[in-house]
């Protein structure tokens, strides 16, 4: 089974509904960037999804796909053999059990994107394993074995963003966007800092010097 995977930037539609709806979220043209209304508008889509609006899984679609898309690619770069070109099936298959698993999912503060890159680390724990048992396949590299602690991120940090999520959006707001995106997949999604600095294009070093920064303003930001 394949899906329909829009291109990233399709715009976001409320037909039918939105003109009833006054809890809608009306989005006309591309997502923007800048992080002021995306998780607005994201979750507007997830519950119009599962409502059953066609539109609305499209366009969930169009914002899910590039993402399991780069996830499954950076990680299938470390499995052995043949799994790395397997990367377009697996993406397929995250955003069709995205869809499948929407019934369940409850919104408990943190990005989609986290429940999205769950889903994904799921299919590729069952390519790995599948990969190790193949004929002539050797283990996966030792590298992927969790970071060790960072120290940059203590557990004051960690509390701070994720004691109460209300409360650590408004603090996030604060934050330029590039630093916003950096907290929430370190902290949020829960990727390393080489992993971080693939997906924004910065050394692991740079990374972790922008992080100790972003949460010295979120520390700062919290005690006035």
């Amino acid at each position: 089974m394949r899906v329909s995977t829009p291109a990233h930037n399709a715009s976001v539609h409320n037909q039918g509904r939105g003109a009833t709806d006054p809890g809608a979220q009306v989005h006309h043209g591309p997502m923007r960037n800048d992080g002021s209304d995306d998780n607005a508008v994201v979750s507007a889509l997830v519950r119009r999804a599962r409502e059953g609006d066609e539109q609305a899984t499209h366009d969930l679609l169009a914002h899910v796909h590039p993402l399991a898309l780069g996830y499954c690619r950076r990680r299938l770069t470390r499995l052995p053999g043949d799994a790395r070109h397997f990367v377009d099936d697996l993406a397929q298959e995250v955003c069709i059990a995205v869809l499948c698993a929407l019934p369940r999912y409850r919104d408990t503060g943190k990005p989609f994107e986290a429940f999205v890159v769950a889903i994904a680390q799921h299919k590729i724990a069952d390519l790995q394993r599948a990969a190790m048992r193949g004929p002539g396949q050797t283990a996966v590299p030792s590298d992927e074995m969790p970071e060790q602690p960072d120290d940059s991120l203590g557990p004051e940090e960690r509390a701070l963003l994720s004691s109460d999520a209300a409360w650590a959006k408004q603090l996030l707001a604060n934050l330029p966007q590039h630093l916003r995106e950096l907290v929430l997949l370190r902290v949020a999604v829960g990727l390393t800092a080489e992993e971080t600095g693939e997906m924004l294009g910065m050394s692991p070093g740079a990374v972790r010097v922008a992080q100790h920064r972003a949460l010295s303003r979120l520390r700062a930001l919290a005690e006035q």
